[in-house]
């Protein structure tokens, strides 16, 4: 794994982990709230593991609450690694429909959503939240005690060690950062309708972190896609069931 830096517009650094045989079907991946892109491990393609503004090895600078500046942010990604599957997972499928929402299918080959939000704010059908979110906000944008509850109730069959790890990432990540994400109202039903690249929705019947109603309401809007429920399955289907979400992602990578 190799650490670059891309600069995003208004001069904010973001990490970028790059992996995977140069010459593989290039993926950027897209984590979720208070995570980074450590989250991913997706053997046989070139990743580009971004870690969003305020996590991780990134800046915190900006407008946490302005779409645009998130769009403005996967494009500096894309400029770096040239036309690329998106990926995004939980807040990460906010974050690529705010890029759709300026920039339209530049540079993308193919969207994957995965346990994914594409909308926010109360009432908004693509941000349908499950009982374990709910549980955990507001308390946890700012006790880490609420954090680690979050992070061990997400997505409770994985290892000790895993979950082990995506709490110390989430607890690292700063109130103000934490609470910013979720200080957006943002519907997206036109830039659904508007995708013309294949489209794979992924998600977990089990999810209590982002309803499978907000994945049923993303691939019934975007033209063609496809949604594939795991059963059995949790908030982090890529990290639960390794081998069948490859198998999926070979069918759209592109």
């Amino acid at each position: 794994m190799q650490l670059t830096h891309v600069t995003a517009a208004g001069g904010g650094r973001l990490a970028v982990r790059e992996a995977g045989p140069a010459d593989a079907p290039p993926v950027v991946l897209v984590h979720g709230w208070a995570q980074t892109g450590a989250v991913w491990d997706l053997p046989g393609y070139r990743t580009y593991a971004v870690d969003l503004r305020g996590h991780g090895e990134s800046d915190d600078f900006g407008d946490y609450r302005d779409s645009a500046q998130w769009a403005a942010d996967v494009k500096a990604v894309l400029d770096h690694t040239g036309p690329a599957t998106l990926v995004g997972w939980s807040y990460g499928g906010l974050v690529i429909t705010d890029y759709l929402r300026v920039h339209g299918t530049e540079n993308v080959t193919a969207l994957v959503f995965v346990s994914a939000i594409t909308e926010i704010g109360r009432g908004r059908p693509g941000g349908q939240t499950g009982a374990v979110m709910r549980a955990a906000l507001p308390d946890a944008i700012t006790d880490d005690a609420a954090m680690v509850a979050f992070c061990r109730a997400m997505a409770p069959a994985l290892p000790e060690e895993t979950v082990g790890e995506l709490t110390a990432t989430a607890v690292a990540t700063s109130h103000k950062v934490r609470g910013e994400l979720f200080r957006r109202d943002v519907g997206s039903a036109d830039v659904l309708k508007a995708v013309d690249v294949p489209t794979l929705v992924v998600h977990g019947t089990q999810d209590e972190v982002v309803a499978p109603a907000a994945a049923e309401y993303s691939a019934a809007l975007i033209p063609g896609a496809e949604l594939s429920l795991y059963p059995d399955t949790a908030h982090a289907p890529f990290l639960e069931r390794p081998a069948l979400f490859s198998s999926d992602l070979k069918r759209v990578v592109r």
